[in-house]
């Protein structure tokens, strides 16, 4: 069992290093990564939206209780836009591409492996790894960072809307206030951390669907690892994050 276990690590390891390789030395396959890029923003785009806006509306709501209560409704906009910005803007981006792209990636990736088209790839000498794995790997760290930026924007819309019907707030009033509150070390420090959900994302569901193994159940089972290990490896880096990030705040 702990045998088993230190040679998928070696695996995974050897399987990083070598994506790390094709990225970083050329020669590189852009327009195939540019491809990516679209169909990950494409795919994700409406869903990250909208239930970021929703997301947005539900947190004004559960939070202004509370802060009514202390006297200190005006804190809403700094509070909701922190909220946000840090971590709930991220999050949701990161859990919704695990979901879109990783199940993607890990039954794509899967169903070529099992019908054998990357051994054939292989045996062609068209360098499949970087065409099939380093390319989605490189569109999902690319491509996070910027979906944060619509789901932060749109979150921050639906609590605009939620206090300005209760309270009949002014845009430029609440949007000041956010202005205030938010740092540069809050919004940079996001758009990192997306892109280390994207790369954590790329690299799980095409491991996933690379090493699939044989049969229709395999292509499942590639994409079901996909999704969850995904999920739980951005909690992790998410921790991680805000443990190093905080260490610039002091």
């Amino acid at each position: 069992m702990i045998k088993r276990f230190l040679l998928k690590l070696a695996d995974i390891y050897l399987f990083v290093v070598k994506v790390l390789r094709e990225i970083f030395f050329p020669p590189y396959d852009w327009k195939e990564t540019l491809r990516q890029c679209f169909i990950a923003g494409n795919r994700s785009l409406f869903l990250i939206v909208f239930t970021s806006f929703l997301a947005g509306i539900v947190f004004t709501r559960q939070s202004r209780p509370s802060l009514s209560s202390f006297g200190a409704e005006s804190w809403l906009p700094s509070l909701v836009s922190q909220a946000v910005v840090r971590s709930l803007g991220p999050l949701i981006t990161g859990l919704i591409c695990a979901g879109k792209l990783g199940s993607n990636m890990g039954a794509e990736l899967g169903s070529m492996r099992v019908t054998e088209q990357i051994d054939a790839m292989e045996v062609s000498g068209t360098r499949p790894f970087s065409y099939l794995v380093a390319s989605r790997i490189m569109a999902t760290t690319f491509m996070l960072p910027f979906l944060v930026v619509f789901a932060d924007a749109t979150a921050l819309l639906g609590s605009y809307f939620t206090v300005h019907f209760i309270n009949s707030s002014s845009f430029r009033l609440y949007f000041s206030d956010v202005a205030v509150s938010v740092t540069y070390l809050d919004i940079f420090s996001s758009l990192i951390k997306a892109a280390f959900f994207g790369f954590a994302i790329g690299i799980v569901g095409c491991y996933a669907g690379y090493h699939a193994e044989r049969g229709t159940a395999g292509v499942g089972k590639a994409s079901n690892i996909a999704v969850v290990a995904s999920m739980i490896l951005i909690f992790v880096i998410d921790l991680l994050s805000l443990q190093f990030i905080n260490l610039f705040r002091r």
